[in-house]
């Protein structure tokens, strides 16, 4: 029997949707999984996509994309589960749905339990570093530190590389951290990922150190 799946992508603003740039790393992940995890023959029926904000409720295309998987028994499948929705009470109420099956590549073997746990985790952390923050500019402007103008836009671009460099080590988490666990070196995950056309964020072929890079930053963030 033919698998079959629907794809639904979202990236959070129009000019990730015209530019492709959000959209390139969610088929990346999605073909990784089609490519290694998914069962065989396969059939991708059409694949959906919303440009819109993580926290907008109303999606047009995921619920067109629900519709059709629910139609022909197929599962949905995202590249990450933060596509689908920041809200917990949101992918609660998909995953509840008897209906319907999710499929996250970046999490291949993940069960509907699991995907719940993490979304609590996920959603619990993006909390606590908004809370962080908050605090942290509160006590520089009780110390008589200027916010804002370069200052700002310093921050925000810090911040901006940064979840740029998580969601880089993110992407290729699956292929490093088993690979690694095996005792793997880091020049032969390197050319793991460059024999299956993985670039590195800045579209380079991977070396053993931007490997460790990732890995390191995997770690960190694991601790």
């Amino acid at each position: 029997m033919t698998k079959k799946y629907v794809i639904y992508r979202r990236v959070s603003s129009k000019s990730q949707g015209e530019s492709g740039l959000g959209l390139e790393a969610q088929d990346r992940d999605i073909a990784l999984f089609l490519d290694n995890y998914s069962d065989t023959p396969f059939e991708v029926l059409d694949t959906f996509t919303d440009v819109l904000s993580g926290a907008d409720a109303h999606r047009p295309q995921l619920a067109a994309a629900i519709e059709l998987a629910k139609k022909h028994k197929a599962e949905l499948l995202v590249s990450k589960l933060d596509r689908l929705s920041r809200r917990v009470s949101q992918i609660a109420a998909l995953m509840d749905d008897k209906a319907l099956k999710i499929r996250v590549a970046s999490m291949p073997n993940a069960d509907a339990f699991q995907l719940h746990i993490y979304a609590a985790l996920a959603e619990q952390e993006r909390n606590f570093i908004s809370l962080r923050t908050k605090q942290a500019l509160a006590a520089a402007k009780a110390r008589g530190v200027q916010l804002g103008g370069l200052r700002d836009k310093t921050m925000k671009r810090n911040e901006a590389a940064k979840e740029a460099a998580d969601a880089a080590a993110d992407r290729v988490a699956s292929i490093i951290l088993p690979m690694r666990e095996s005792g793997a070196s880091y020049q032969k995950i390197a050319d793991a990922l460059n024999a299956a056309n993985v670039p590195t964020p800045r579209g380079k072929k991977w070396a053993a150190m931007s490997v460790k890079n990732a890995a390191d930053r995997l770690s960190a963030r694991a601790a």
